[in-house]
């Protein structure tokens, strides 16, 4: 029977196992190394059924446990898989299980997480030109692509929305070979483009000095959508990676710095691309080219929740309203 592992995707402190049946409760303290005072020491209560290949959770805290942003809810329990996201309090301190086959060599019907295979392909120095549309209308993808991802991979959850979106033409700006373009769902500027490799990437913990051609490509890529893009001139982009991502499946954000949208409603979706959590692209490929892997500085979290402070002027905002009127002074609408 394969054994259960909760795994933290911050990577701050070992896999804790999970027996067969055997309620492990998790929450503040030394073994998850969380301080966090809305969290309980009993915060959660993890039930994995090996043969069955899931976990059930419990919240016993007060605050919300959630999986896959759904909120459990105090004395409730819900079923997590492999490839869900269990965030133990207020959307904090990200948690996926994993399944792996004891060295008896026995099986049974849970199965075994798939080692992530890569592709060593040359990097493509000519960027084909490429259609920027303005945010919120699809374009139309402009160069052909024969569909090399499987069409049998798990789509169902909220998580691996991503790997569906990016198979929808209209969501489809570019595509080509190695990557596809598509337009964020929910933008947080007036320009917020996803750029998605073909290959299965769940995660920057994923990537691998192999994989540096790749990232070279997507930042090519991206670096051509903001050349083409009609207000290039008067906006400045960034274009980077969250430290632990919502969405399964590694892809780089293409922003406006504006922020000038309907769909940034909160602190944790401002933090999220105006402090160190936004890894800018640059500096992961130079990661990758050195040591072979990325490095997510522990405690990644925390970041979301620093106060509210304009990313221009610095200066501390107390309220989203307040500071979305304070960045029509640094970013006029023509």
């Amino acid at each position: 029977m394969p054994t259960c592992w909760l795994i933290s995707e911050e990577s701050i402190h070992k896999p804790i196992q999970l027996p067969h049946l055997r309620a492990v409760v998790v929450g503040r303290g030394p073994e998850t190394t969380i301080k966090d005072k809305k969290c309980t020491r009993q915060q959660v209560e993890l039930k994995a059924e090996c043969n069955k290949g899931y976990a059930k959770v419990k919240q016993l805290g007060l605050n919300p446990t959630s999986v896959d942003s759904v909120v459990v809810g105090k004395g409730n329990e819900v079923r997590i898989k492999p490839g869900q996201r269990l965030h133990v309090v207020n959307q904090l301190y990200p948690y996926t299980i994993q399944f792996k086959e004891e060295l008896t060599g026995h099986h049974s019907g849970a199965k075994t997480p798939r080692k992530q295979t890569s592709e060593n392909s040359d990097s493509q120095r000519n960027v084909p030109t490429l259609k920027a549309p303005k945010q919120n209308r699809n374009g139309s993808p402009s160069v052909g692509h024969e569909e090399n991802t499987k069409t049998n991979e798990n789509v169902g959850h909220w998580s691996q929305g991503l790997k569906t979106s990016m198979q929808d033409p209209q969501m489809q700006v570019y595509k080509d070979d190695k990557v596809v373009v598509i337009t964020d769902k929910h933008p947080k500027a007036r320009y917020h483009w996803l750029v998605l490799p073909w290959q299965s990437i769940p995660s920057l913990k994923a990537l691998h000095g192999e994989h540096c051609d790749l990232l070279k490509h997507m930042q090519q890529v991206a670096d051509r959508m903001i050349q083409q893009c009609p207000d290039s001139s008067t906006l400045q982009f960034r274009s980077g990676y969250h430290a632990i991502p919502s969405m399964s499946h590694i892809h780089l954000h293409v922003i406006s710095q504006d922020f000038d949208s309907p769909c940034l409603k909160n602190k944790k979706h401002w933090n999220s691309f105006t402090t160190e959590y936004f890894i800018d692209s640059h500096d992961v490929i130079q990661m990758v080219e050195t040591s072979g892997k990325v490095s997510v500085k522990e405690g990644s979290s925390e970041l979301l929740k620093l106060p509210l402070c304009c990313h221009v002027c610095h200066k501390e905002i107390p309220t989203i309203p307040s500071l979305k009127e304070h960045l029509k002074s640094h970013f006029p609408r023509q």
